[in-house]
């Protein structure tokens, strides 16, 4: 499977997802820019000594990857969706999308996808999940639908 984070913007953030990429096997996908720099000791340290074991793909724009990938499912997460991530059936090559911690995916993205779409489920009061939990959570409800696969 494969998570992709557009224009991630705190090291820790991405650190803690590439970790949770190298406890899952999960191919991770940085779209550009970054936030930040990928020497940032804080991103380096929240990755701990796994970073040897996460396949990193980089990209200049989202339609830049979706267009290498034409013929894969993509999931983007958003708030605004209506759909909740556990409905929907994810595949070992399915790409799980993420934005940016302070504005999500773009609303243009999400308009050209709308039944791709995905939440997770919170009290109102809330806007949103920290990314990197986000990213925990739909990234283990689709290994779980899928019988946790090279997972012991």
């Amino acid at each position: 499977m494969h998570v992709v984070l557009v224009e991630p913007q705190i090291p820790q953030n991405t650190g803690n997802i590439a970790r949770t990429c190298a406890a899952t096997g999960c191919i991770l996908h940085l779209v550009h820019p970054l936030g930040f720099s990928l020497e940032d000791r804080y991103l380096k340290r929240a990755g701990l000594d796994y970073w040897h074991l996460v396949e990193i793909h980089h990209h200049n724009t989202i339609d830049e990857l979706l267009s290498q990938f034409p013929s894969e499912y993509f999931f983007f997460a958003t708030t605004k969706a209506g759909r909740l991530y556990t409905s929907v059936r994810y595949t070992p090559s399915s790409f799980l999308v993420f934005g940016k911690e302070t504005q999500g995916l773009p609303v243009s993205l999400l308009a050209r996808y709308p039944d791709q779409c995905i939440r997770i489920p919170m009290v109102s009061a809330t806007r949103s999940l920290n990314l990197s939990n986000a990213v925990a959570v739909v990234v283990y409800e689709a290994l779980r639908q899928q019988g946790f696969p090279g997972l012991v």
